[in-house]
């Protein structure tokens, strides 16, 4: 179905009343089933209301393997543009909310693009959702405190796909419970919420969770989710009544099962969303087994990193004050790693091992406080409220803006611009436009307005005024002249009278009140330079201006133009003629005697491959280039000659190797690059060569970057099919470039594969696209997978002595070491520790979910590990800090630890919460 213009034109906001307690079955909460057509109940009792009324966006159906309920059978999507898309929800002031989005995609656009967009509360960034799998649902989840009565989800940002969500749900809480002495300043964003000794992997939610928490199973299958399991961990469970009277409330079913470390210690190791950063975490103990007489149950909590933690300990029957009682002790404020290893170890004088019920760790999300301008342009929009353009919700300027508003890039930013040209404005101008105080230009043209014109003196950075063609009255305001940044003000076709501010006649600016038959013009002074367009011959001049204007623009865009082309002409600028064999769309031809001359007659061989050998040339120039030479007996040589030139020929990425031109002469065919003074990566990973860990980041970066255009920047999506750690080659300054794309196929357009004859090279090829010879970006990124290992181990992707007897490849090797926690295993040694573990941890973990036996389907997308690669730069650069500071540890005195009741008391009381980056580090080395 196609979007409406006005569709286009807006955001939508849809006000979703909270339901009415004596009709809701559940008071405080909202569950919004989007792209559903009527309300429903659901299997477990919740009340699912329709956003049928929606006024924008599109619904689309779906149908996805296994998944049978029906909140996930529709979905809402918006245009993938440079807007904003916002819910907004009614809220009790001063109350706590969970906050709930899940998106399911099931290619509902029937395009197999996974996409990639944010999604904000208020003016707060909370995450990207990036869908790496069609029929996964993916879910955020979120706690704060309401300030006002209203708040508004907003999707924006797509870089990929359309934005969409499939369900938004409100939990309202009651009391104290999820309070924390930073809740006005602070989002608690979910990271954790684990169910230990459940019985199956389904969740516990409402209605054994009255706030339809979900606590996942520890037995979900989710790769890398609870790793590091200590022999010896059995579950427990009773039937008896839990009692529990604590502050997070959790439910009766999830206490009544729990782990126990029957060889005195239970360990594990968890994946943290969004960290490394401040979280709060609490744990939940209660004794379920009935111990003997002479039996105690003592134990330790450790973190690795913080023995100050490590000293309380734990005896849960005594510190819950009897059997079957819950105990929650935990941190409010406790800096945490992304990956978080922790241990329960009994003390040396109890008899039974340590027992665990249920975990939570919520990580702080910062909230921002949004534009200045924020209770002023609520003030004007309240005046149209029935408009269409006033119906986007959120912050005028976060995270996007609004379509006809423009601020500025200050962290708390003003509004700078407001377009409402031909908006249907009727009654006054508004005075609250006058408490913009960063407002630089104003439209207000074309519409209906009336009254008199406002007094902008508070606006001292005012340019440009357009009021014109509309009916406004009285004179012209005198304190216009004390706008000292007034350059354009256009008054015309109004109803304005009286005398014209000799003050404005004389100012330096363009000013037209043409039109304005009650308004004269007073004495002009002064040999300012100014046009007037007044009331005969304002017509004219301002014809003369606009001529001399676009003479003036078309003069400047001509020699910006011709600029732009002289800075990326090739060296030779003759351009392929219509009796070449190949046919490009702007390809470079050069003659076989210049790549003679350039390459001193084929002198330097810098590289081999199964389509030729690669020489070093220098143009006369002084430009360096590579040159690869196609050899005569290449299988399909030609054809794949021809397929490179005409790809390379439309495609311009700073990540991908630069393709200056061709060479076809009779059966000699060649391709003519950009030559890249340190080689390959393949040579700096296991040659005499050596870069360190943060090196290696940069270089998967700037690797997966090129990888990206390909999938997603390139119409149709471009499948390099051949990726290898000879096929990224680095610069000068050591930044990597994707090379080699005469195995490349173009995707077909709207087809989720292209069947292929399979290529490519051992121990990078994905196994399923060898099987099924079905080819999709997907296999890219297996090979990327098995390129990032390479990053972290040194070694060769194939090896038979690196790997022992039953690993032949560094996949299955690798996999091993991550599945078992045995990270420094795989570690390259002439790293020398030279990194942060964390970082480590991230990219070993993407490279073993990306390549190792997992369905094609399941993999991410490449800026699905883009992004974690992303966010090891980051863990890195903040250990760097750290070590500047000569404190190459998390600091100890910088981890503010507020206890709940009951907690495991480790000396910390302090209440302030100190968020800057030199304490926001990750967890030792």
């Amino acid at each position: 179905m196609e979007i409406k213009p006005l569709l286009l034109s807006f955001f939508f906001c849809f006000i979703l009343l909270l339901l009415d307690a004596s009709k809701a079955q559940m008071p405080g909460f909202v569950s919004f089933d989007c792209g559903g057509k009527e309300n429903f109940t659901d299997e477990i009792g919740l009340e699912w209301t329709s956003d049928i009324k929606l006024m924008y966006g599109e619904t689309a159906g779906i149908s996805v393997a296994n998944e049978t309920r029906r909140q996930y059978q529709t979905l809402r999507h918006f245009p993938a543009d440079s807007r904003k898309y916002c819910y907004t929800l009614n809220v009790v002031s001063r109350s706590r909310y969970l906050l709930r989005a899940t998106f399911l995609y099931g290619n509902f656009d029937n395009n197999n693009v996974y996409p990639k967009f944010d999604i904000s509360l208020e003016a707060t960034y909370w995450s990207t959702i990036v869908i790496s799998d069609a029929s996964t649902v993916e879910v955020r989840e979120l706690i704060f405190l309401a300030l006002s009565p209203t708040i508004s989800v907003c999707l924006s940002n797509a870089t990929t796909g359309q934005p969409f969500i499939s369900t938004l749900e409100l939990r309202q809480f009651n009391g104290s419970i999820y309070y924390t002495d930073f809740e006005e300043l602070y989002y608690l964003s979910v990271s954790a919420r684990i169910n230990f000794g459940a019985d199956s992997e389904a969740p516990v939610r409402y209605p054994d969770d009255p706030f339809d928490r979900i606590w996942e199973s520890d037995s979900l299958k989710r790769a890398n989710y609870l790793v590091d399991v200590a022999a010896g961990t059995e579950k427990v469970s009773t039937r008896k009544p839990i009692y529990v009277n604590s502050k997070e409330v959790p439910p009766q079913k999830v206490m009544q099962t729990a782990v126990e470390g029957t060889n005195g210690s239970l360990t594990y190791r968890l994946n943290l969303d969004g960290f490394p950063g401040f979280g709060w975490a609490v744990t939940y103990f209660a004794e379920i087994e009935d111990l003997g007489p002479d039996e105690t149950r003592k134990f330790r909590l450790v973190l690795p990193g913080y023995t100050d933690l490590s000293k309380a300990v734990v005896n849960i029957e005594e510190n819950a004050q009897g059997k079957y009682r819950l105990y929650e002790p935990g941190f409010t404020n406790l800096s945490l790693p992304f990956v978080l290893s922790f241990r329960f170890g009994k003390t040396s004088d109890s008899i039974r091992g340590p027992l665990l019920n249920a975990m939570e760790i919520n990580r702080y999300l910062e909230k921002n406080d949004g534009s200045l301008d924020g209770v002023s342009i609520a003030k004007i929009v309240s005046y149209y409220s029935s408009s269409d353009w006033a119906q986007e919700g959120g912050d005028p300027c976060l995270p996007v803006p609004w379509s006809w508003v423009q601020c500025n890039s200050d962290p708390q930013p003003k509004i700078v611009k407001i377009t409402l040209s031909g908006k249907n404005l009727t009654g006054n101008i508004p005075s609250d436009f006058a408490k913009l105080t960063g407002l630089v230009e104003l439209w207000l043209d074309n519409n209906s307005l009336s009254g008199p014109i406002p007094d902008f003196t508070g606006c001292v950075d005012l340019k440009i005024i357009h009021l014109e063609n509309n009916q406004l009255t009285g004179e012209l305001p005198s304190s216009l002249m004390n706008l000292p940044n007034l350059r354009e003000l256009y008054v015309q076709n109004n109803m304005l009278s009286g005398t014209m501010p000799s003050g404005l006649l004389n100012k330096n600016l363009i000013l037209n009140y043409s039109g304005n038959i009650n308004l004269r013009e007073g004495r002009k002074s002064g040999s300012h330079m100014n046009i007037i367009i007044g009331l005969s011959v304002g017509a004219g001049v301002l014809l003369i201006a606009t001529i001399v204007s676009c003479l003036f623009m078309s003069k400047g865009k001509k020699r910006y133009f011709e600029q732009d082309q002289l800075d990326h002409s090739p060296p030779v600028q003759r351009l392929v003629s219509s009796k070449s064999e190949v046919h490009t769309e702007a390809a470079y031809c050069f003659t076989f005697s210049e790549i003679e001359d350039s390459t001193r007659k084929f002198e330097k061989k810098i590289g081999s491959g199964g389509f030729g050998v690669v020489y070093y040339g220098k143009l006369k120039d002084g430009k360096e280039i590579a040159v690869k030479v196609l050899t005569s007996n290449s299988f399909q040589g030609k054809r794949e000659f021809s397929n490179e030139v005409t790809l390379l020929s439309r495609i311009h990425h700073r990540n991908l190797v630069q393709f200056l031109g061709y060479c076809q002469e009779g059966e000699r065919c060649m391709l003519v690059y950009e030559f890249m003074h340190n080689g390959t990566l393949k040579e700096h990973l296991y040659g005499h060569k050596s870069i360190n860990w943060f090196k290696r980041l940069l270089i998967a970066e700037d690797a997966a970057k090129g990888i990206e255009y390909l999938h997603t920047g390139c119409v149709p999506a471009i499948i390099h099919r051949d990726l290898k750690s000879s096929n990224i080659l680095l610069d000068k300054h050591m930044r990597a470039k994707v090379s080699d794309f005469g195995l490349s196929k173009l995707a077909v357009d709207g087809a989720s594969h292209v069947s292929s004859v399979v290529r490519g090279t051992v121990g990078y090829l994905d196994p399923e696209y060898y099987i099924s010879q079905q080819l999709t970006d997907k296999s890219d990124v297996y090979s990327f997978g098995v390129i990032l290992l390479q990053l972290i181990s040194g070694h060769e992707a194939i090896s038979n002595e690196s790997f022992g007897v039953n690993c032949r490849n560094i996949v299955q090797w690798a996999k091993l070491h991550i599945e078992s926690g045995d990270i420094q295993g795989i570690i390259d040694p002439s790293l020398h520790e030279e990194f942060d573990i964390q970082s480590i941890w991230k990219i070993a973990e993407k490279g073993s979910d990306v390549c190792p036996t997992s369905r094609m389907h399941t993999r991410p997308s490449i800026s699905e590990v883009l992004k974690e690669i992303q966010d090891a730069i980051t863990i890195e650069r903040v250990a760097a800090v750290a070590a500047r500071e000569g404190n190459s540890d998390v600091s100890r005195t910088s981890i503010h630890s507020s206890l709940n009741q009951g907690s495991m008391d480790s000396g910390g009381t302090d209440n302030c919460l100190s968020f800057d980056e030199s304490i926001a580090r990750p967890a030792a080395r």
